[in-house]
C-alpha cells in the first residue's frame, strides 16, 4: 500500500477479536459466527486516480472534472480499488500466514455506495461457515461475509469469500 491509502489497525490482536494471532491461525480457529474487525483505511483522491489510471481508466475515476458531470457528481474510487484495500486488511488481519491455500473465488460481490475521496473505511469479517473437506481432510474451507462501511456508518461494499485453509489436526 501507499501512504495515500492506507490499512490501519491498532494491533493484531485488537483488529481481528480473534483469539490466536492471524499469524498461528488454521481452518480450527475459524468459528462460525466469529466477527473480526480488520481495521480502516483511509482513502484519498491521489490513490482513487492512481489506482484507476492504472486499472480502471473511467471518467469519474480519473477526472476530477468530467467526475462532477456525471450522475455520481464528483470523483469515486473504482470499485476494485474498494476490492483491493479490502483484500489488503484481509491479509494483514485475517488470513492465516501459515495455512491460508488460497480461494476458489468470491460470491455476491456488491458495490453498494460509491467510496470517495477523505472516506475511511472499515472492514468487518464475519466467519458464516466452516466445513473439513470430505476429499482432503488435512484442510477445510471457510466461507466468509466481509462488510466495508465508510466513516459514516453506510455499507459500501459486501462480498462473501471463499478460503482453503490447513487443518491443524487430520480427520
Amino acid at each position: 500500500m501507499n501512504e495515500h491509502s492506507r490499512p490501519q489497525a491498532a494491533s493484531e490482536a485488537q483488529a481481528s477479536g480473534a483469539s490466536v494471532p492471524v499469524g498461528a491461525r488454521y481452518f480450527e480457529d475459524y468459528v462460525p459466527g466469529s466477527v473480526h474487525d480488520l481495521g480502516f483505511a483511509d482513502v484519498t483522491e491521489h490513490a482513487i486516480v492512481e489506482f484507476a489510471r492504472r486499472y480502471d481508466p473511467q471518467p469519474f475515476h480519473v477526472d476530477v472534472e468530467a467526475a462532477k458531470r456525471t450522475p455520481f457528481g464528483g470523483l469515486i474510487a473504482s470499485g476494485w480499488h474498494t476490492v483491493s484495500l479490502m483484500m489488503r486488511m484481509c491479509v494483514e488481519h485475517y488470513l492465516s500466514q501459515v495455512a491460508s491455500l488460497g480461494s476458489p473465488g468470491i460470491d455476491e460481490l456488491r458495490w453498494l455506495k460509491p467510496v470517495r475521496p477523505g472516506d475511511r473505511l472499515h472492514v468487518r469479517a464475519t466467519v458464516v461457515d466452516a466445513r473439513r473437506s470430505r476429499s482432503k481432510p488435512d484442510r477445510g474451507v471457510v466461507t466468509t461475509a466481509f462488510e466495508v462501511r465508510n466513516q459514516h456508518g453506510e455499507i459500501v461494499m459486501t462480498l462473501r469469500a471463499i478460503n482453503l485453509l490447513l487443518s491443524r489436526n487430520a480427520a
